[in-house]
């Protein structure tokens, strides 16, 4: 595309961004000045509908930007840096809070504050984090709590009982048995250790191991990593012109509040490098209803091996600069720890 063509483009976008009706040529050539005529304007738009970056929904209507050109818009935008002041007292806000959880949930909410779209914050821990120790506590009627720490700060409790009694001198040896030879580890490791030497114990360690066994297969060590997912501000798409019906729209509504589906929009953005912002224009791959959403995201990785995501769904008509500036500015100020 040459950069007149390109130009006009881009003015095309802007103009339909800020009215949502289809753009004329007049009121593009209005936009230059006297440089360029409508004429002119006309004989552009005209290979740019052939090139696939506009249409026509009525030959006397303007035309409305396609995806692609869409696309393009976003690819020509400088974003602009938040203020340092700013942003530590975003960073202040976030590190207030304690649990990974409040702040996912105060993030999105913020997200929805900034920009009037659909706030996601999204935070998926490790697959198999490192052990950092366990903890073996004795509880009344044959009751034992089980305290798992991971180095990714997350602490997991259990508590079961057994059918036999046990020692708490048992059980601190046991404790000792898995911290002396499996801190650093992950728990995946761990298991796969674990499962081969309670196959071959050697007598010396047999009612030590036995016991291990117990609790083992009560649990110990079995952890899954459930990510904490948070969307804010659903109700904002309500007022836009989605050619949705009454029906599709509450079937879209029933959509995003699947886990399940937010987590595949967040997964557009888990690959990208951190800090890299990312744009999805249309999401009809996604879910058919989402065809004339956009998804503007980030990826954070945070040290304590959480990776996070923070994204805004919105119209694929929205404001992207602003859109994607406040994106980048949060996740910055989350990707901390």
């Amino acid at each position: 595309m040459v950069p007149r063509s390109r130009e006009v483009l881009h003015e095309i976008v802007a103009a339909y961004i800020e009215t949502g009706e289809p753009v004329a040529s007049r009121a593009i050539a209005k936009r230059w000045g006297d440089s360029l005529s409508a004429a002119s304007v006309r004989n552009v738009m005209a290979d740019l509908d052939e090139e696939g970056y506009l249409h026509q929904p009525h030959t006397s209507a303007g035309r409305i930007p396609t995806e692609k050109a869409f696309r393009s818009y976003v690819q020509s935008l400088t974003l602009r840096r938040m203020a340092v002041a700013e942003l530590e007292r975003l960073r202040a806000d976030i590190g207030r809070l304690e649990t990974v959880e409040q702040r996912v949930e105060y993030t999105s909410r913020m997200l929805m504050d900034m920009t009037r779209g659909v706030g996601i914050a999204a935070a998926i821990p490790q697959a198999s984090p490192a052990l950092e120790h366990i903890e073996l506590i004795l509880l009344p009627d044959q009751r034992v709590l089980m305290v798992v720490m991971t180095r990714d700060h997350e602490v997991r409790n259990r508590v079961v009982r057994l059918d036999e009694a046990v020692m708490a001198d048992e059980l601190a040896s046991i404790r000792n048995y898995v911290n002396r030879n499996f801190a650093g580890w992950t728990l995946q490791q761990v298991r796969r250790e674990l499962s081969t030497r309670l196959e071959h114990a050697s007598a010396a360690y047999d009612e030590i191991l036995r016991k291990l066994t117990i609790l083992y297969s009560k649990g110990l060590l079995d952890i899954s990593a459930t990510p904490e997912v948070h969307m804010e501000g659903a109700s904002n798409l309500v007022g836009l012109d989605l050619h949705l019906t009454k029906e599709k729209m509450r079937e879209l509504f029933r959509a995003l509040e699947e886990k399940k589906k937010v987590l595949q929009l967040v997964d557009h953005f888990l690959e990208n490098p951190a800090g890299e912002i990312g744009v999805h224009v249309g999401l009809g791959e996604t879910h058919p209803l989402m065809g004339e959403l956009s998804l503007i995201g980030v990826p954070v990785h945070m040290e304590n091996g959480i990776s996070a995501v923070i994204a805004v769904l919105g119209p694929m008509r929205m404001n992207y600069g602003r859109v994607m500036s406040a994106v980048q500015h949060v996740g910055q100020a989350f990707g901390m720890d």
